[in-house]
């Protein structure tokens, strides 16, 4: 029989439709095949091809835009908001909007055309997360912006328009509403129990374990308890931290760690599946809003990063009712992410060469 289970970050109702439980192959669709283009602007050597970097990671002290790069941000050339003017918030009637004010910059993780997320070492992983922090933390200076938004989509089906590993951030002069409902059910939740919401999250699923997918020191990935679609996974830190921004040396490398392997068990898992990636972190609180809250963001808010594998499709009742339907459940989905793991080393010799196996611990 189905289930409803209601969200508590969000409020959100899911049916988890077990009636129409599935295994991981029913979900796999073939993968398209990896071509390397001549004319792709991100491969190294092609530095010209793009807009002149922001900032860039280079061991060997080589000049700004060319070659020699490990990890390099640059604007990006279609973007969605532009980081010159005012915001000119004004009405028109009932109606509010303001200039297109923000920043949109990808960051290009590595001069490999071939490099994938979930096989990268740990020093990759590494690097760049430090560029998504220092970047998060330069555009935060400006007071026009009140959230920086990191995501990475991952093949076409997923929104990426080029193969070639990338992420991208954007810098708004607003909250998202999704955002919003997080804080608010977050503030609420500490109001009645004097606690965080998302570190009661962490307590209760690593304490039951039918959930979690990944374990190390300072993080945890496991699968939301009201999964809005197959495989949906969250990683959160351990330690409350309303600030991705605010992460420090040995939790950047936990992360690494945490990142690479739930990655590649969702690859492995799944045939490479599709996905998006996106970190939630705390907005600036606008000074207005301050009078609303008797309790600090960073009190009652926690980091964290959720992947959604493109598994299934948002149709009419979804956009409908807002209600999802997910046909497997997030404690069968730990269970076979977690299967992964069993063959973790004689699978990374089965895809070759150029990937390697990173080091560390952990467990499942």
């Amino acid at each position: 029989m189905s289930t409803l289970r209601k969200d508590p970050v969000s409020s959100g109702w899911v049916i988890i439709a077990e009636e129409r439980a599935a295994r991981p192959k029913d979900f796999i669709v073939e993968a398209p095949p990896h071509t390397r283009s001549a004319s792709c602007p991100f491969c190294g050597g092609r530095e010209s091809s793009t807009p002149p970097e922001i900032m860039a990671f280079r061991k060997d002290g080589s000049p700004r835009d060319l070659i020699g790069w490990s990890v390099r941000t640059i604007p990006n050339k279609f973007a969605a908001l532009h980081i010159e003017g005012d915001l000119d918030r004004r009405g028109e009637g009932i109606y509010d909007l303001m200039n297109g004010i923000g920043a949109h910059e990808v960051i290009v993780e590595t001069p490999e055309h071939d490099g994938h997320m979930g096989y990268y070492t740990l020093e990759k992983m590494q690097e760049v997360i430090w560029m998504y922090i220092l970047r998060y933390q330069d555009l935060f200076k400006d007071k026009r912006f009140r959230y920086i938004q990191i995501f990475r989509n991952y093949g076409s089906v997923a929104g990426a328009s080029l193969e070639h590993p990338h992420s991208q951030l954007i810098a708004l002069p607003i909250t998202p509403r999704w955002v919003k409902e997080e804080l608010y059910c977050a503030l609420n939740y500490y109001r009645l129990k004097e606690r965080c919401l998302f570190c009661d999250i962490v307590n209760q699923e690593i304490r039951d374990r039918q959930r979690v997918v990944f374990e190390n020191d300072s993080f945890v990935s496991l699968e939301p308890f009201a999964s809005k679609f197959p495989f949906e996974t969250w990683l959160f830190p351990k330690e409350h931290n309303h600030d991705f921004s605010l992460t420090t040396q040995q939790e950047v490398a936990d992360l690494a760690h945490a990142l690479q392997r739930t990655l590649f068990a969702i690859a492995n898992c799944l045939n490479d599946p599709p996905l998006n990636f996106i970190i939630h972190s705390a907005p600036r609180v606008a000074e207005y809003d301050l009078q609303f809250r008797d309790i600090t963001v960073e009190m009652d808010y926690h980091w964290h990063i959720e992947i959604f594998p493109r598994l299934t499709r948002v149709a009419g009742f979804e956009w409908g009712t807002g209600f999802y339907i997910n046909p497997m459940p997030p404690e069968k989905a730990a269970e076979e992410l977690c299967r992964v793991f069993s063959g973790y080393s004689s699978q990374i010799r089965r895809l070759g060469p150029k990937f390697s196996e990173p080091a560390g611990g952990g467990s499942t």
